[in-house]
């Protein structure tokens, strides 16, 4: 048949496939670029180059289109890809033949198909990189439990019914032969398409996500050694004994060069890339080459080409310098404008309104079915038995029910080789966008990381035993954050009459791989000289090791007096949070201290330095099960560094204007009062017409009056100790407050809520920038100001107290916990006694 259009030299016929017939389009040779033949009147998108780019323009648009009104409903990216691709073939567009004869003609496939697997190479490439194929190894009975567990089961049924059902009932051969493939793949839980899903959802580094990861770790390892003993016995049937053994052999020869050739070289270029720098454009270019040579080796053994690509990926080593290099320079154009191309060339022959209503129809739809039953089965039962509520465990369940990209590739693969018909294609992936599409919402609805610390409530500062361990948990995002830190850590240590115990959490962006991370790195513990009882490591003179050193050399200058222990997340910016309060809940933390996002700049004002730290502080500062403290660093307190000497003193000033965080505040203060390097000023600031702030009522007026009173006592005679009372009418004079600070403190400490409605700080909050500071904080942290700011925040704003729970932190003592004093309602008598100054 030729083609229908004048200008479109081109002619197609039917000819003999390697499955079925199939059409062979012939093309002009010159028909490549149009060269301005669109002024002469001619067809533009008869040619080859206008004609791709005219395709991928309205792929990118229509799967845009699709993701922005799928996004309310929490669907991913493959999700909208997979639609636009339907919508695009035979289902929905491709039936109006003006449409398909226009962009997508049949001489237009080839070039964008090409272009498609090309992005699906590279695509499996950058999965390949963010895959740690050695969590297997890291993963615990629970999760290789539920992992087999979640694949054994679907296998097993469905291999059951498909043997049984012949004999039930009449099924032809076609359809039989189709359900032995289809209940192979109902037992897959592809670790990319699970990791990834749980990176749109936030849920890498909940306790849900974690198990999901590794789990799905699991069940792909399940999978592959079951498709290669059915793949080896599929070769068996159809060549002699040598042909097997030439297929084992070639696929060890594969993974050998790659592992002794190939990953060496990668390794070798890894070496060589700077630690926090990018990567040279040769050695970009010479890992795309290898990419490429392994899927040629793929290709020439038999195997897809995205295969070779995948092990390659799964060899170079994961996160910075080298993964997060390569993701980022190949994943947005790769993901983004070719991989929906390979969506929407195999979408034009889906057809979903193939699935009809007859018995072959209602058999293929059983089986799909059933291999979701069972793997859901598969998984809530094991979960539910290794300790995880019904809640969590459908959660769990729902997110090992999803597939993805590799699911829709195997889908299309097997569809291209004749082993499953279009019926049953279509099948498969409308039944995969249903339970997919409605899983995500559901996990949304049922699980939230947070509900496990929301609901309870550590220790805060101010109702501990000032003579009983203080633990506080520090965050740092790098090494800059550490000297401000230390100084403040010292100050808080003031002896062995007042113990510290320290959690250090390092903070990692997740980049270039797909598992987040949480781990317990060096413990060091009070009186001991050895890590781990094994004595202390060397250096390996990394970021982490200078931090660890550093911390452990504040552990040996307060030697009986302080512990500390250091732990390491690298997770997403979006859900950092969670392990900052799980932390601090396990820990029995009582303050969490955060820093500021911005850093000073050269000029001495404070710039951003990641926005996304400020995200994670509101997040913290929202959700924390304790007290959270954000560090302010204008260098003045990490220039100090004589403090340590005993050479200075380090000044320190506690604005109080009344209020549980400024109570808060004021007992954290209290813990640095008996430091012989800090001198203390307690500045009470008050409202001149009944000399007490407006904001409060009689009851809270009370409990500040008899806190600052019981402080002055308790350090009466101490020249270290100052007071002084401000009284002032209204935001002006309280603005004369602040500024006689200037030149008198290096660090200055308050509480972060104040009532807006205060005639103290009425008009203030209009200019509030950086409301997480509040509002006197968020203007000493203006450039007006040069000391650094602690902001202390006792609750996470609308928690009402008798609505938390007490939590006893794992292996603490009961002189730690005061949950009889937290889970009553505040009385004046409740904030003075536990403070004991």
């Amino acid at each position: 048949m030729a083609a229908a259009t004048t200008n479109r030299i081109t002619s197609a016929g039917l000819v003999p496939g390697l499955h079925r017939s199939e059409i062979m389009v012939c093309q002009s040779a010159d028909n490549l670029n149009s060269r301005g033949g669109s002024w002469i009147g001619k067809d533009l998108l008869s040619y080859t180059i206008p004609l791709v780019f005219a395709q991928l323009i309205i792929i990118f648009i229509i799967t845009r289109t699709i993701f922005f009104l799928l996004r309310p409903l929490k669907q991913s990216m493959i999700t909208a890809y997979l639609i636009s691709g339907i919508m695009i073939g035979q289902t929905v567009l491709g039936r109006i033949r003006e449409f398909s004869d226009l962009l997508f003609p049949i001489e237009g496939r080839m070039v964008l198909e090409t272009l498609g697997e090309l992005g699906f190479m590279l695509h499996l490439f950058i999965l390949g990189v963010n895959t740690d194929a050695t969590m297997v190894k890291r993963a615990g009975r629970n999760e290789i439990l539920i992992g087999t567990s979640c694949f054994v089961l679907p296998y097993v049924l469905g291999g059951l019914v498909v043997y049984t059902m012949p004999h039930i009932i009449f099924i032809d051969e076609v359809t039989q032969h189709c359900l032995i493939f289809i209940s192979i793949m109902s037992a897959i839980s592809s670790f990319p398409v699970i990791t990834t899903l749980l990176a749109d959802l936030n849920l890498l580094n909940s306790e849900v996500g974690r198990t999901a990861t590794t789990s799905s770790m699991v069940c792909d390892f399940c999978s592959y050694f079951a498709s290669l003993i059915m793949g080896f016995l599929g070769i068996s049937k159809r060549f002699t004994r040598m042909g097997v053994f030439l297929s084992i052999a070639w696929a060890v020869a594969t993974l050998t060069l790659v592992v002794i050739a190939v990953r060496p070289v990668i390794l070798l270029i890894g070496r060589r890339i700077p630690e926090n720098g990018s990567m040279r454009e040769t050695q970009f270019l010479a890992i795309v080459v290898l990419a490429l040579l392994c899927g040629l080796v793929a290709e020439i053994l038999g195997q897809p080409a995205g295969l070779g690509t995948f092990i390659l990926g799964i060899a170079v080593p994961d996160g910075p310098p080298l993964g997060s290099n390569l993701v980022s320079k190949l994943d947005v154009f790769c993901t983004g404008v070719l991989l929906p191309a390979k969506f929407a060339v195999s979408g034009m022959d889906i057809d979903l309104l193939l699935a009809g209503t007859g018995t072959t129809t209602a058999i293929i739809e059983f089986i799909i079915v059933l291999g979701y039953v069972g793997k859901f089965t598969g998984t809530f039962i094991p979960a539910v038995y290794t300790g995880f509520s019904v809640s969590d465990a459908t959660s769990l369940s729902l997110i090992m029910c999803c597939k993805g990209i590799i699911e829709i590739a195997v889908f299309i693969t097997l569809k291209e080789n004749a082993m499953i018909t279009s019926e049953a294609l279509a099948l498969l992936l409308g039944t995969m966008l249903i339970v997919t599409g409605t899983a995500t919402p559901l996990v949304c609805y049922l699980y939230d990381p947070s509900m496990r610390y929301l609901g309870y409530r550590t220790n805060s500062i101010l109702h501990s035993d000032p003579h009983t361990e203080l633990r506080m948990l520090v965050c740092v995002h790098n090494e800059e954050d550490v000297p401000t830190l230390m100084n403040l850590l010292d100050i808080t240590c003031p002896g062995r009459h007042r113990p510290l115990s320290v959690s250090v959490l390092t903070l990692t962006e997740l980049k270039g791989r797909a598992d987040a991370l949480l781990f317990s790195g060096t413990s060091f513990v009070r009186g001991s000289n050895k890590v781990n009882g094994i004595g202390i490591k060397p250096s390996k003179n990394t970021p982490a090791d200078r931090i660890a050193n550093t911390f452990h050399a504040f552990r040996m200058r307060h030697h009986g007096a302080a512990a500390v222990e250091i732990f390491t997340s690298v997770a997403p910016y979006a859900s950092m949070h969670d392990d900052i309060c799980t932390i601090s809940l396990e820990k029995g933390a009582n303050i969490v201290i955060v820093p500021y996002h911005k850093r000073v700049s050269f000029n001495g004002d404070l710039a951003a330095n990641v926005p996304a730290i400020r995200m994670v502080n509101q997040n913290v500062l929202q959700k924390a099960p304790c007290s959270v403290g954000v560090l302010v660093d204008r260098g003045k307190v990490a220039e100090n560094q004589a403090i340590r000497l005993g050479v200075t003193l380090l000044r320190v000033t506690m604005l109080f204007f009344g209020g549980p965080d400024d109570r808060e505040a004021l007992a954290y203060c209290s813990r640095m009062a008996d430091h012989t390097h800090a001198s203390l000023t307690l500045v009470w600031v008050r409202k001149t017409a009944d000399k007490y702030p407006s904001n409060l009522d009689d009851h809270e007026k009370d409990i500040d009056a008899e806190l600052v009173h019981k402080f002055r006592s308790t350090h009466a005679g101490n020249d270290r100790i100052s007071f002084k009372e401000e009284f002032a009418t209204d935001a002006v004079d309280t603005t004369r407050v602040l500024r006689a600070l200037k030149g008198h403190c290096e660090l200055c400490i308050l509480g972060r809520y104040h009532d807006p409605k205060s005639e103290l700080i009425l008009g203030i909050t209009e200019w509030t920038e950086c409301p997480e500071l509040g509002v006197i904080g968020d203007m000493l942290a203006t450039t007006d100001f040069k000391f650094s700011v602690l902001v202390v925040q006792q609750l996470p704003q609308g928690t009402a107290m008798e609505h938390c729970h007490t939590f006893e932190p794992m292996g603490s003592s009961s002189r730690h916990s005061q949950s009889s004093e937290v889970s009553k309602q505040y009385s004046a008598r409740s904030y003075i006694e536990p403070l004991k100054l």
